[in-house]
């Protein structure tokens, strides 16, 4: 356990920067997840509506620098080119 008093405060903020960033990449799996559920049950429409969704949430994150910008990218061109190819 840290001694100095701004290392103690340190611990503390990364705790609660991990917590609030775990919920916010867990919501991103969770959008990402539900495009590939409509993706493998070959609704394009529900896919494309929920690749919208997943878009966005990818972007803010990104943004919020809770994942990298380049992989918000590779995934929301993954997704894009397996609703394409329905």
């Amino acid at each position: 356990m840290a001694n100095i008093k701004s290392a103690i405060k340190r611990a503390k903020q990364n705790t609660k920067r991990n917590a609030l960033k775990s919920s916010q990449r867990a919501l991103t799996r969770t959008a990402v997840k539900a495009v590939g559920s409509a993706i493998t049950s070959g609704d394009k429409t529900a896919a494309s509506e929920a690749f919208k969704k997943a878009e966005k949430i990818l972007d803010t994150m990104a943004n919020k620098k809770v994942i990298h910008a380049n992989k918000a990218s590779r995934i929301k061109s993954h997704l894009n080119k397996k609703i394409k190819s329905l």
